[in-house]
């Protein structure tokens, strides 16, 4: 969404498409980590294992993650501009070999290709990032794939007390299925009290802002405890800005961290998500709104801006 407006960048034309899943076709020279034939999660985090991150070892965060050499084009040369390097808009996309994750084969494609980034960022942003554990309260701003991804992930990790905040009430909903024990309808009351009201009024142990604005950000900072942890992993777009006392932050203690892709490792994590949903524990299923074909998209991203939809997938 955030690419189609040009929020990201204005390297147009685009190849939107940033989640995927599918069968390897051919591999190029050299390339021994993956084969042609195996089923894989495309991901946008091809880490170089060089820079000062990955030396440190701290891949998560690595600088210079890697994508395809050769850029995909038009049929009349010009070039495309592929969203996060994956541009999976197509039949086919060309990625480099670190950008695919072999998974379980067995698993259905079009609901194990939302690990690709929603699912992923929105999981790890609860469970790597902010570190929820068992017995933790989790306050989720947003609940659309991402935020939702988040409470499930919350759920997963053994959080006791977990508040779903939207403003459309067929997203709290769907974020109830997905283990949301609280929902807070922002439409109706006041986000930062209504989480302190169920939290003995001190707030949240780690609140998730899943939308990226600053009066968003503002809310998850005010609604977590004293030494809470906030992560915002929606994401803003370039112009936004933020301004708030700067004596509050000394007076809150806690963490405030950005979550990058859910500071997930494919290689590590996609896999475990897959198992994890392949035993019943992880439901990626529920994730998957329709199924559509490649000349829906439009349709579909209006849905998205509507919130008629939590995904949807298109089947090529």
């Amino acid at each position: 969404m955030v690419y189609s407006e040009g929020g990201v960048t204005d390297e147009f034309p685009f190849l939107l498409g940033h989640e995927a899943a599918g069968t390897v076709e051919i591999v190029g020279e050299g390339v021994d980590s993956v084969a042609v034939g195996d089923f894989v999660v495309l991901n946008w985090r091809a880490v170089c294992g060089r820079c000062r991150a990955c030396k440190r070892g701290r891949p998560q965060y690595c600088f210079d993650t890697l994508n395809a050499a050769q850029p995909m084009t038009l049929p009349d040369g010009t070039k495309l501009t592929a969203a996060l390097g994956v541009g999976a808009f197509s039949e086919k996309t060309l990625v480099h070999a670190g950008q695919c994750t072999k998974v379980d084969p067995n698993a259905d494609p079009t609901e194990v290709a939302l690990i690709g980034c929603g699912v992923m960022a929105g999981f790890g942003a609860a469970v790597n990032t902010g570190g929820v554990g068992h017995g933790d309260s989790v306050a989720v701003i947003g609940c659309g794939g991402v935020g939702s991804a988040a409470i499930a992930g919350a759920r997963l990790a053994g959080a006791t007390k977990i508040i779903a905040i939207d403003r459309d009430p067929r997203k709290l909903a769907w974020a109830t299925e997905l283990g949301a024990t609280h929902t807070i309808d922002a439409t109706q009351a006041d986000l930062v009290t209504a989480v302190r009201d169920l939290t003995d009024g001190f707030g949240a142990d780690v609140v998730v802002d899943a939308v990226g604005r600053p009066e968003t950000w503002k809310q998850a900072f005010y609604a977590r405890d004293l030494a809470g942890t906030l992560v915002l992993v929606g994401e803003p777009t370039r112009d936004m800005q933020l301004v708030m006392p700067f004596v509050d932050f000394f007076s809150h203690g806690g963490a405030l961290k950005s979550s990058w892709y859910g500071d997930c490792l494919p290689a590590r994590d996609f896999p475990v998500l897959v198992d994890l949903y392949r035993q019943g524990r992880f439901p990626l299923e529920r994730f998957v709104t329709e199924r559509i074909g490649i000349e829906q998209v439009e349709e579909a991203l209006r849905a998205i801006r509507n919130g008629d939809v939590l995904r949807s997938v298109i089947v090529l």
